[in-house]
């Protein structure tokens, strides 16, 4: 005789049906190519700039069960992140170094490793990241007050992705850039000030001596002192094929905005992708530090 609780079954797999329909774990499906390039400037003993790319995970795995194994997949979805940061003055190669390794070891810290994401949880996402942001500037500022042989100074231009979504955050004159179908945008505005020779300065953080770019003064670097500091952060929703650049100012100073989307628009790997920008910027003659972060995103409809 059946059970009173077959009628249940029908139910129930719609429910999962239904569920699975609503909420895809694109986090799953979605992956990216990536690559690094990086040079020293010809005026540079070492290299300033420091670039981290990580996978962040979560899993579920069974260890024991009396459940067929179709029942309890194994089931695996990532994030990823990428970090550039361009260190300046006598200590340079420090204050970048130690900025990345700071926000990597808030993120062990405080993270919630939340792989999908979705509007409920969006601003939340977005005050951990200036939090992280902020204690790092804080940190620097603190140190640079203790009377240390230089001041630390840098940027911090980074992307998380869970999925389609993928928020970026930036201080300073390092940028990122996204191409989609051909067309390159700027995402991230550059905390500075151009020096004209008919202009009187206003009053701004001037790191330019302690800067290895002398075009421009940076109105907002972490560890400069500003009263909270400029801190951008956005989100959007990726498409597939859609290559996200980060980089410092040494390449961007030296190739133009259609030279670097006409590479990128390429179907070259995204390491010659990288390799090229960075070429380019070498025979253009740069003298600050060159780094390219790319990751080229594949995502399913």
């Amino acid at each position: 005789m059946a059970s009173d609780h077959d009628d249940d079954v029908p139910s129930l797999s719609r429910l999962l049906l239904l569920t699975a329909d609503v909420f895809p774990p694109l986090a799953a499906t979605t992956r990216a190519d990536f690559a690094v390039r990086t040079r020293a400037g010809g005026s540079h003993s070492a290299n300033e700039d420091h670039y981290l790319i990580m996978r962040l995970g979560r899993n579920q795995e069974a260890l024991f069960t009396s459940l067929p194994g179709e029942l309890v997949p194994r089931f695996d979805e990532y994030a990823y992140a990428m970090v550039v940061a361009d260190g300046m003055g006598a200590v340079g190669e420090l204050a970048s170094r130690l900025a990345i390794a700071a926000l990597v070891e808030l993120a062990v810290r405080f993270g919630e490793w939340r792989v999908r994401v979705d509007d409920t949880i969006t601003d939340d996402i977005i005050n951990k990241i200036k939090t992280f942001y902020r204690r790092i500037d804080g940190a620097m500022v603190q140190a640079n007050r203790s009377g240390g042989a230089a001041p630390l100074h840098t940027t911090l231009t980074a992307t998380v992705s869970g999925g389609r979504d993928l928020f970026f955050a930036h201080v300073g004159h390092s940028r990122a850039y996204l191409l989609r179908d051909a067309s390159l945008m700027q995402l991230t505005r550059d905390h500075t000030h151009m020096i004209r020779r008919d202009a009187v300065r206003a009053p701004l953080v001037d790191l330019t001596r302690s800067a290895s770019d002398q075009h421009h003064i940076l109105t907002d670097a972490l560890g400069a002192g500003v009263i909270d500091p400029a801190i951008d952060i956005e989100r959007l929703t990726l498409a597939d094929r859609d290559v996200v650049m980060l980089c410092t100012n040494g390449l961007t100073d030296v190739v133009g905005d259609q030279t670097i989307a006409e590479i990128l628009a390429s179907n070259r790997p995204v390491g010659d992708q990288a390799a090229a920008l960075v070429a380019l910027a070498e025979q253009a003659g740069a003298t600050d530090d060159v780094t390219v972060v790319l990751a080229r995103y594949h995502v399913p409809e």
